[in-house]
């Protein structure tokens, strides 16, 4: 057999626990559909158990002791051996993602999978370089501070970008010494399930890496194991506050939760109008605006206002051109992920006529999948539902401003804080509203990116904790004290 069998043709839907592939002990499983055209890609798809996860905690456990002590060196190794061979079958990652997802190859696809490898080639140079801290022995104690992992980590990723998430996840988690169990949407198993056969052949040690697909039971499993120290969640806020109250009740395991946004877009008149337009399209377009730093809110200060509407409404009429199968070249925006997420937005779409006026958009594409126009409402009220709910779809509201402190009082009216882009050429202004905006990334005339090296994560009903750079390592360890008495 191939070292990477799978693809298309081939869907891995086995559970990866303890280094080989096995089947679910649990008699039910997950239906996966193909956005497309709603055709079934699979309906054996292992679901994991009570049993199925008591096996994969154990094998974590049994591996920890192991590698907590495994070196610096061994762990870096193993990390970009797998980085190197997602990039070489890249490909076929992609396609396991698109089948289910419907993301567009040109413009996703291998792209999510080459940001994965980038995280474990990141986060692999920390293996040696993540150091304590010691205080001078003045008064005759020296005191080391060591990070030490935590043991069983596991990771909870979504649908809408699951290749990337779970390398945000395992990565720090496996550079600090952990073992970390992945588990999957159930809308989106395959690219994660297929890591199994990677996984093994980077050389990491079985139950060190483990992949479990299921529903929201098995994260419900995992969220109230009392084997389990560690769970990282990205996902909808509803799901997050569930995970961090089964977290609570349970062993007072770790959490971290990356949730919801509404992010908003703030264009001053002195912005360059053509770059704040193409961020701001490409914001709510990109995955088909299914993406949690979505720039959804758009706030247009008045002298621009007229000129910015035109070019926002041609250039999301000229993705609207875009749309199609996600496996074409030259396709930019794909369907919605499945029919619950579809209908979903379609009601959004539908009452939003009521709450602000249609300036493009509203309506389903063909007759087949799950496809929908990008839409603007313009003039909302500010207490409308589509201006305060997350839609998760390529739907954005449209309002004009006058003044800075105005702007900044409707960025903050919001139960979330993730994400905000600030365009204007005044520096001065630009740092002063990225300081007053309450959100845990702010982009000046950008929005809608992050980057490895920087904490990713939010404010309020946006999350807890932070994932990227130094900060998701710290989430995967706790400082231990050593005093060591000098007086003697």
């Amino acid at each position: 057999m191939a070292s990477f069998p799978w693809g298309g043709s081939n869907l891995p839907k086995q559970l990866f626990i303890n280094n080989e592939y096995v089947e679910s002990k649990s008699s039910k499983k997950l239906e996966v559909h193909n956005p497309k055209d709603g055709s079934l890609l699979a309906n054996d798809v292992a679901l994991a158990g009570e049993d199925d996860v008591d096996a994969a905690v154990a094998a974590a456990e049994a591996a920890f002791p192991a590698w907590k002590k495994t070196s610096a060196a061994t762990r870096r190794k193993a990390m970009l051996k797998l980085a190197d061979l997602m990039i070489e079958h890249a490909n076929k990652l992609a396609e396991l993602t698109r089948l289910s997802l419907g993301a567009p190859v040109s413009t996703f696809g291998e792209m999510e999978t080459r940001i994965a490898a980038e995280a474990f080639q990141y986060f692999a140079g920390w293996c040696d370089k993540f150091a304590g801290e010691s205080f001078p022995q003045g008064d005759g104690f020296m005191k080391i501070v060591r990070n030490e992992p935590l043991g069983v980590a596991v990771g909870i990723v979504p649908w809408n970008g699951p290749t990337a998430t779970a390398a945000n996840k395992a990565a720090p988690a496996l550079a600090t010494g952990n073992c970390f169990i992945l588990k999957p949407s159930e809308k989106t198993p395959f690219s994660a399930l297929a890591l199994g056969s990677l996984i093994k052949e980077a050389g990491f040690p079985p139950g060190v890496f483990q992949v479990i697909s299921g529903d929201g039971s098995t994260g419900a499993l995992l969220a109230n194991h009392m084997k389990v120290r560690k769970i990282s969640f990205t996902g909808s806020t509803m799901t997050g506050r569930k995970i961090q109250e089964m977290a609570a009740k349970s062993n007072l395991k770790r959490v971290t939760l990356e949730l919801g946004g509404k992010s908003p877009a703030v264009i001053f008149d002195d912005a360059n109008l053509e770059n704040a337009v193409t961020w701001c399209v490409n914001a709510i377009c990109g995955n088909t605006g299914q993406v949690c730093f979505a720039a959804s809110r758009v706030y247009v200060q008045e002298g621009i206002y007229d000129k910015f509407v035109a070019a926002y409404k041609k250039g999301m009429e000229e993705r609207a051109k875009t749309i199609g199968d996600p496996s074409a070249k030259d396709t930019q925006m794909g369907p919605l992920v499945d029919k619950l997420q579809f209908d979903r937005v379609s009601g959004f779409l539908e009452r939003g006529r009521s709450q602000g006026t249609l300036l493009i958009g509203g309506s389903r594409v063909g007759d087949e999948g799950y496809f929908v126009e990008p839409t603007v409402f313009a003039d909302v009220p500010e207490d409308a539902e589509i201006c305060k709910n997350e839609i998760f779809g390529p739907v954005s509201i449209l309002n004009k401003f006058k003044t800075e402190e105005e702007i900044i009082a409707k960025a903050n009216d919001t139960s979330y804080g993730l994400m905000a882009g600030v365009f204007t050429q005044d520096i001065n202004r630009a740092m002063r509203v990225a300081s007053d905006i309450d959100s845990g990334m702010v982009g000046v005339n950008c929005v809608s990116l992050a980057f490895p090296e920087a904490p990713f994560g939010g404010t309020k009903q946006s999350g807890i904790g932070r994932e990227h750079a130094i900060h998701g390592l710290r989430s995967y360890t706790e400082p231990k004290t050593i005093m060591v008495n000098l007086t003697y």
